[in-house]
């Protein structure tokens, strides 16, 4: 029995989760196709400018499509009796569905009439207020001070203006980073299935940790459902593009990892991992810092670099890290390909860490990181 009194399935529901991710995936596919026609009478067009990648008139929307898949995915997942549990005892569900439909609504209405940049963050942080209303914020926050004899470090016990704030926070930061590195064929789409089959397994060795723990079925069905829409999107979306996601799907991949990594480690129970095991405690946020490296990364360098020219953080330009890549010699399949890997080795190898022996993943981790500097290096190389 788990500690809400609810009896834990006989296993991991890992069937389930991959079936409602596969047929999030097959819906987004199909529906993409519907919204494409739907965004060239909508006048939802991405025309190309100095900053752009694309050299012809662009589709976008695809966000609308991925959303209606995540629809089908919560709804098949309903209709499941294992998985009805992420429903029956919380509101994740019902707020992700609710948030996420009104920032795609925003993002759709950016991709047609270009909405100001202050416009989008109170939008942003009113889909995020959301979340937190319906119960997704931090309630458990490690940090690496103030241990005793016994452990390394100490867990703070937030109230809830102190998780809200932070959820809100953590929200509006991935939206805007997941925006950012929406710049080249299928970037966004394969960083945010990445980041969030990562979520996913993690979320996964959490029930399995906790026995079947209720409250850990709804961020792996999140994750699941997200995974399985950006998976759908891809062929779409992949170079050459025949749409874009546009600020519709970008936000809401944001959105999403940020629900779905809130309820995963916001809410992990120190208990389970031992406070004399600092890697097992730091592991949570660990793996929400991993996932989302890259698209962090590059958020922090634009606006310092904008800001250091006097402009506004949310001003565009050319020079996030897959302009870079290009710049260096790489083609647009190979740069968006290395970022997958570099995310690759940096999510699932710190959701390795909290499953298999630290030693063995760093030197796989190693390997993995001096084979994609190499590979990274190789056009400046040649040119030498």
């Amino acid at each position: 029995m788990n500690p809400t009194g609810d009896f834990a399935p006989a296993g991991l529901p890992v069937r389930e989760y991959l079936l409602v991710g596969l047929v999030t995936a097959v819906l987004t596919f199909l529906l993409t196709g519907l919204v494409r026609l739907f965004a060239i009478r909508f006048g939802a067009v991405a025309y190309p400018r100095q900053r752009d990648v694309h050299v012809v008139p662009m589709p976008r929307l695809g966000g609308l499509g991925m959303y209606l898949g995540v629809c089908g995915g919560m709804l098949l997942a309903h209709q499941l009796p294992v998985l009805r549990r992420a429903f029956d005892y919380s509101f994740d569900p019902t707020a992700v569905l609710i948030g996420g439909g009104i920032i795609v609504l925003i993002g759709m209405l950016d991709d047609r009439f270009e909405l100001d940049s202050l416009t989008k963050l109170a939008g942003q942080i009113t889909c995020a207020g959301i979340l937190v209303l319906y119960g997704i914020q931090w309630v458990v926050l490690w940090v690496p001070w103030g241990g005793d004899a016994d452990g390394f470090g100490s867990v703070l016990i937030l109230d809830q203006n102190q998780g809200g704030l932070l959820a809100i926070l953590l929200a509006v930061t991935l939206i805007n980073a997941i925006n950012f590195i929406d710049g080249l064929d299928g970037l966004a789409a394969g960083v945010g299935m990445i980041a969030a089959a990562a979520t996913a397994v993690f979320a996964l060795h959490l029930l399995d940790l906790s026995g079947g723990d209720v409250g850990t079925y709804s961020p792996a069905l999140i994750a699941a459902t997200l995974a399985g829409a950006c998976l759908g999107f891809l062929p779409h979306n992949f170079q050459p593009a025949r749409l874009f996601m546009g600020d519709s799907g970008s936000m809401l991949i944001g959105l999403m990892l940020a629900a779905a990594s809130t309820t995963a480690s916001g809410r992990a129970n120190p208990p389970i991992w031992g406070l004399s095991d600092a890697i097992a405690l730091f592991s949570p946020l660990l793996i929400v810092a991993a996932v989302l490296f890259i698209p962090v990364l590059d958020l922090l360098l634009a606006v310092i670099r904008r800001t250091r020219r006097g402009v506004s953080p949310f001003s565009a330009d050319k020079m996030h890290l897959h302009h870079r890549l290009l710049e260096i010699g790489h083609s647009q399949r190979r740069a968006v390909l290395l970022i997958y890997l570099w995310a690759c080795l940096l999510a699932f190898g710190a959701v390795a860490v909290t499953i298999y022996d630290v030693s063995a993943v760093v030197w796989v981790v190693g390997v993995g990181v001096l084979v994609a500097v190499i590979i990274s290096a190789i056009p400046r190389l040649r040119s030498r």
